[in-house]
């Protein structure tokens, strides 16, 4: 295709600008969404962010003619980039007054669901690795995504945040350093998370403190997000297995497995559970496992209603975002 195609017939040059900036815009909203998700872990900041680059985007093709945007992909990753970047401030002023741990938006879609919403095909890391990506700074966290998880080179990071290539790779040298720290790389086969994520909702739903204990690593940690939504979530994380199974057999006392649908969903790529109560979204429950693969190391669970609005019974997931062009 063309770079700069010719107007359709019937169109004015002063209507052709509107109409290719609208065409390049949604061409890269996949990418852009995927960068600034992963940078915020917020669907709906997220979705503030684009909405802040389209008009961005369009104040440009109006003022100046888009043929001189040399590459229009590099130039929306870097108004999303620092739109993004000056978000961070409003979301860490509202962490401050957050009630409870915080955690990542899922983004939940069913094993055949994946080709549908572009917000769900998008690239993402898993939860576990959004939650350790919150303790960077918001100039490593970008690094961090455009480099490792997007695979630009250091000198096109440099180019979108406005850094020297030497400064940004002293970021990502940090960045990777403290990532690799706190989760080494492995990743475990699909069957494997499967059958762990399945024996520990029965058991968890259960109430089978048995069956939690052979489960659950010695040092496991439960994050649970409410929001101050939901009575039952704690209002810090809780570690160790002893600590992790009272409040998880505590939590099944109060709710019977007959309350919830349990459906298997896959969450920002992992395998995971998403509980139903009627046709609402109850909660998210996401697991993290040890290297072996064997045991379940972190438990994130999602009650916030306001971060699973979007989830659906039939598999499917409400599209979010409001129109942006």
């Amino acid at each position: 295709m063309s770079e700069h195609p010719s107007a359709p017939a019937g169109d004015t040059p002063a209507e052709e600008s509107p109409r290719r900036a609208t065409e390049l815009f949604l061409a890269h909203r996949e990418l852009l969404f995927g960068v600034v998700y992963n940078m915020l872990g917020s669907v709906a900041d997220t979705e503030d962010v684009l909405q802040e680059t389209w008009l961005s985007w369009t104040a440009r093709g109006a003022g100046a003619p888009l043929k001189e945007v040399a590459n229009p992909r590099a130039y929306l990753v870097r108004i999303a980039v620092n739109h993004a970047l000056a978000r961070r401030a409003v979301i860490s002023r509202r962490r401050e007054t957050y009630v409870g741990p915080w955690l990542p938006e899922p983004l939940v879609a069913d094993e055949a669901a994946d080709a549908g919403d572009p917000a769900l095909r998008t690239e993402s890391v898993s939860l576990a690795m959004l939650v350790v990506l919150e303790s960077l700074t918001p100039l490593e966290r970008a690094v961090f995504v455009l480099g490792d998880v997007f695979g630009y080179a250091h000198r096109e990071i440099a180019e979108i945040i406005g850094r020297t290539p030497a400064a940004v790779r002293q970021l990502a040298h940090r960045a990777r350093a403290h990532v690799h720290a706190r989760r080494p790389r492995y990743t475990a086969h699909p069957r494997v998370r499967r059958e762990a994520t399945e024996r520990f909702v029965r058991a968890a739903l259960g109430g089978d403190i048995a069956a939690l204990m052979e489960i659950l690593a010695p040092d496991v940690t439960v994050w649970t997000d409410g929001g101050g939504r939901r009575r039952q979530a704690g209002l810090r994380p809780v570690h160790g297995r002893d600590k992790a199974v009272r409040l998880l057999t505590s939590y099944a006392a109060r709710r019977t497995p007959r309350d919830l649908e349990i459906r298997h969903r896959r969450v920002n790529g992992d395998d995971a559970a998403v509980l139903f109560e009627g046709e609402a979204p109850y909660a998210v429950m996401v697991m993290d496992l040890t290297p072996e693969g064997d045991r379940v190391s972190g438990v994130y669970i999602v009650t916030n209603p306001d971060k699973l609005h979007h989830v659906r019974a039939d598999g499917a997931a409400e599209d979010p975002r409001p129109p942006t062009c």
